[in-house]
């Protein structure tokens, strides 16, 4: 069981530098293509398979892990995380074709898999009240701050040094992470009855999400009436429904533990969190749009972007603040509408000159702000309302929800605005691109407002286990 070590500096730092590996270091490669393309040599193709595949194993593999986290030890799998980074990274600046690069990919969507709800869970376990939600801010400052940061630094990186050294860094600040966290107790779950590892879930499951990734990702390409594209609906659907029916009839030994769900607030911070990492696909749209229709550079570019990494970062910890004040409902409920707000600007394409640029440089603060205001509230809302003994696949849904959210969100995002600038008209391929990310922003209040419990019934129903205990 765990022991009463309580956690210190030293081990949140440890933990940010792991989870950065992920977020900033490996999520970097969205905005280096053109110089690995040139550098090994292959299609565009393959780079936007390689991509997606870190976002993709990362969400498929991620309850998988927090399973074995809890299970085998939260610490094991925070260093096997670490460890798998380093491979991953270390592929990649060998890499000399697509084979290693394709391979360094896929390891770094493992390690994020089992860094995330590991070390989420070891919050849990070793920080208490003030200090827990101040540790999961800067757990979040390295997830949601590090993602605002990767494009930019990526970009700087690649640009002064060559694109190489992103993942020589990576592999530094994961070496420094395993020896922040040495020394830090194990913590795992008593295990009670054996169970079979639930490989029939993980299957369906990994079928339905790559056809649906596919479909997506190449529906345009195939033909949206093709028969390619038609199977691969089909099959994702069919694979839903297989997964859905292994799941329920597992009653809570399954590949996701649905019994989870019952808590609504956990449901709502779930979903929410989600929906909210679908609106990823406003970076893409906007910062295409902008270089192709308004004929900026991507340094330019990324200039209009420093007030969306300024103010997710500084609105993490006054998230926190706010939270502590005055429950964690609102500031979730306002952070995703200031989140809408921004990208409703941005989306207001028909505005000339450099008007628009100072209309999307206040989008992307406000963007900023909303997400910041966000991610802590929320990450408290669903680690505080999961079982102690299911905490690690508690976690690793809830970061499922993250990656597969970004993953579908810019999937989606990319879709709509490639379809409509076929036909020539940019502008209004990046409007409705943002504009379907602002759908993904309502969603995600409908979510809060009907499934997180206002924060006066929250606490009136931790009064009688306070009072029992």
């Amino acid at each position: 069981m765990d022991t009463p070590y309580h956690g210190t500096n030293k081990l949140i730092l440890g933990i940010v530098f792991g989870v950065i590996t992920f977020w900033l270091f490996a999520q970097s490669m969205v905005n280096i293509v053109p110089a690995v393309q040139a550098d090994l040599g292959i299609s565009l193709d393959i780079i936007n398979i390689a991509i997606s595949l870190t976002a993709l194993f990362s969400g498929i593999f991620i309850v998988v892990a927090g399973g074995l986290a809890d299970k085998y030890g939260r610490m094991k799998l925070t260093y096997v995380g670490m460890v798998l980074s380093i491979v991953g990274s270390l592929c990649l600046v060998l890499a000399q074709g697509s084979v290693l690069l394709i391979i360094g990919r896929i390891v770094q969507g493992l390690s994020g898999a089992c860094i995330m709800p590991a070390t989420m869970a070891l919050v849990k376990t070793y920080y208490d009240g003030a200090e827990r939600q101040r540790a999961l801010s800067y757990w979040s400052i390295g997830s949601w701050g590090g993602s605002g940061v990767c494009s930019f630094a990526g970009g700087a990186i690649a640009t002064y040094m060559g694109w190489r050294w992103i993942f020589i860094f990576s592999i530094v600040i994961a070496v420094l992470g395993i020896f922040l966290i040495k020394g830090t107790p194990e913590s795992k779950v008593e295990q009670g009855v054996s169970s079979k590892f639930d490989t029939s879930g993980l299957l369906a499951f990994i079928v339905a999400m790559v056809s649906l990734n596919l479909l997506i990702t190449q529906g345009a390409s195939f033909g949206w009436t093709s028969m390619i594209t038609i199977s691969l609906m089909v099959c994702f659907l069919l694979f839903v429904i297989i997964f859905f029916r292994v799941e329920t009839h597992k009653a809570g030994t399954g590949f996701i533990d649905f019994s989870l769900f019952k808590n609504r607030a956990y449901s709502g911070a779930t979903i929410s969190n989600f929906l909210l990492n679908a609106v990823a696909g406003t970076l893409v749209v906007t910062n295409t749009y902008i270089q192709v229709g308004r004929g900026f550079t991507s340094f330019a570019t990324g200039m209009l972007s420093l007030g969306y990494l300024v103010s997710v970062l500084a609105m993490i910890r006054v998230g926190e603040k706010i939270m502590q004040k005055i429950g964690a409902r609102k500031p979730m409920l306002v952070g995703t509408v200031i989140t809408g707000i921004g990208i409703a600007l941005a989306a207001c394409t028909f505005i000339q000159g450099f008007l628009y640029s100072i209309v999307v440089f206040i989008g992307f603060m406000l963007f900023g702000i909303g997400l910041g205001m966000y991610a802590t509230p929320s990450t408290d809302t669903a680690v505080t309302n999961a079982p102690s003994d299911k905490v690690g696949v508690a976690s690793g849904i809830y970061k499922m929800a993250s990656s597969l959210g970004g993953s579908f969100g810019v999937a989606s995002s990319a879709a709509v605005y490639g379809t409509i600038a076929a036909s020539g008209n940019v502008e209004l391929a990046a409007s409705t691109g943002l504009l379907v990310n602002v759908a993904f922003c309502v969603l995600s209040i409908l979510a809060i407002l009907f499934m997180v419990p206002s924060d006066r019934k929250a606490e009136k129903r931790r009064i009688p286990k306070l009072q029992k205990a």
